[in-house]
């Protein structure tokens, strides 16, 4: 952590006008386009076939290449600078974006669900032999997004929701090869239905844990693998320092965790309070956690009565 002290703060600043999820826009940008390809083929398939498993697949394809476009737009704007007016400029977007994609994947998996169970009820005449070459491709359609994204998935929350919706379409497709195979062989024309209620029974809870991390971030959840507790703990270890509240703890978006606390410390220490006992702190707060831009407001005891709120 580099830290520097002003009127009592000590700061440390990712990257400026850069978010972990930029280093992905080009994987992105291939996912996007894969799948719309894969897409138009299986609605032209679904159509050929009578297939419902593949219009299923193709509603997720739908929902997916509007998620990762949402997310390659959110990126990009999640580059622009700070100003005076956005101090931590657009990078909220990336989690608006994930926030959105979560929403849309919950909606189309809720209307494979009901068409799933319409067609188990009245089946049609399903052609097997496209229906099953038709999601074989876009099974290594999906194979090859999946791959695109997966080490871009350990950093960013934006790029995390864009592999979740891929990874619901390669769920998908590997149910519908599997329905095509049981209908070719055995001639079962329900398996078609089947197939459509698994991979929307597949889908809702990843929908729901993608929602339940946007929603975190977005009300200012603690991020997770930093325990307040522990930090306040450190603080109060370290020389100088004789209480610490307000500690606040939250994310701004994906690799971008930030802190605040007031720190009090004995009344003829304010005044070095800049140098020593913010170095100290700094230290702490950036060896132990993964924690990138701190603000510590250093204040003598008796502080803490002239201010209007505060917390634990």
């Amino acid at each position: 952590m580099a830290a520097h002290g002003t009127a009592g703060h000590v700061h440390s600043h990712a990257p400026i006008g850069g978010t972990v999820t930029g280093a992905y826009r080009r994987r992105l940008a291939l996912t996007l386009a894969l799948s719309l390809t894969v897409l138009v083929v299986e609605a032209v398939g679904a159509w050929a076939a009578g297939s419902v498993a593949l219009l299923a697949d193709a509603g997720h394809m739908l929902s997916d290449s509007a998620g990762v476009g949402i997310s390659l737009l959110a990126t990009t704007y999640a580059q622009r600078p700070p100003s005076a007016a956005r101090t931590f400029g657009w990078q909220r977007a990336e989690v608006l974006a994930a926030l959105a994609n979560g929403v849309l994947l919950a909606g189309v998996s809720a209307y494979v669900l009901v068409t799933g169970v319409r067609r188990l009820f009245d089946p049609g005449e399903v052609h097997a032999a496209l229906m099953l070459s038709v999601a074989a491709v876009g099974l290594v359609a999906n194979a090859v997004a999946l791959s695109l994204l997966h080490e871009g998935a350990k950093e960013s929350l934006n790029v995390r929701s864009a592999r979740l919706e891929v990874f619901s379409d390669l769920l998908g497709s590997a149910g519908v090869v599997v329905a095509g195979i049981v209908l070719a062989l055995t001639g079962w024309d329900r398996a078609d239905a089947v197939a459509a209620i698994a991979v929307g029974a597949m889908v809702v809870p990843r929908a729901v844990a993608l929602l339940h991390e946007a929603a975190n971030v977005l009300l200012e959840a603690t991020p997770r693998g930093v325990d307040l507790d522990e930090v306040r703990a450190h603080i109060l270890e370290v020389p100088g320092v004789v209480d610490v509240h307000d500690l606040h703890a939250w994310t701004i978006t994906s690799g971008m965790p930030v802190l605040s606390a007031h720190v009090v410390v004995p009344e003829d220490q304010v005044a070095c309070g800049q140098g020593g006992v913010l170095d100290a702190l700094g230290e702490c707060l950036g060896g132990h956690f993964d924690v990138e831009h701190c603000t510590f407001q250093i204040e003598p005891a008796g502080h803490r009565s002239h201010e209007h709120s505060h917390h634990d």
